[in-house]
């Protein structure tokens, strides 16, 4: 497979992992120190988070990583992940679309492919 799609798969793991770690320590009330404590736990039982992003994730882009030519082949989608963390939301209806929310995706995709189509140094 292509590094290219390691690095979606990333940011697929990041961005969906994130939206559930929030939404568990809003439901939960949680500090941070306690919802870290407690996704630390719950990876060591190989679940929840700690698999998606963790796991899932982190295997993902050091594949990505390993097979690119080079880093701006890979980084600017592996960060992405906060675009499928807004898209989970609106799929839960966690998050409102706001027309800042569009335009942000926007600007963030077309930053993606300028940088992912430039010719490699």
């Amino acid at each position: 497979m292509r590094p290219e799609i390691f690095a979606l798969i990333t940011a697929i793991a990041w961005g969906v992992g994130g939206f559930f770690e929030k939404r568990g320590l809003s439901m939960g009330n949680l500090t941070p120190q306690v919802g870290i404590t407690i996704r630390t736990a719950v990876a060591l039982l190989v679940l929840g988070g700690g698999v998606v992003a963790g796991s899932i994730g982190m295997l993902s882009f050091y594949t990505a990583l390993r097979g690119a030519s080079s880093l701006t082949q890979v980084m600017p989608i592996a960060f992405t992940s906060p675009l499928f963390s807004v898209i989970v939301g609106l799929i839960f209806q966690a998050e409102k679309l706001t027309w800042q929310t569009v335009l942000g995706m926007v600007l963030t995709i077309a930053g993606i492919a300028v940088l992912t189509t430039a010719p490699s140094h």
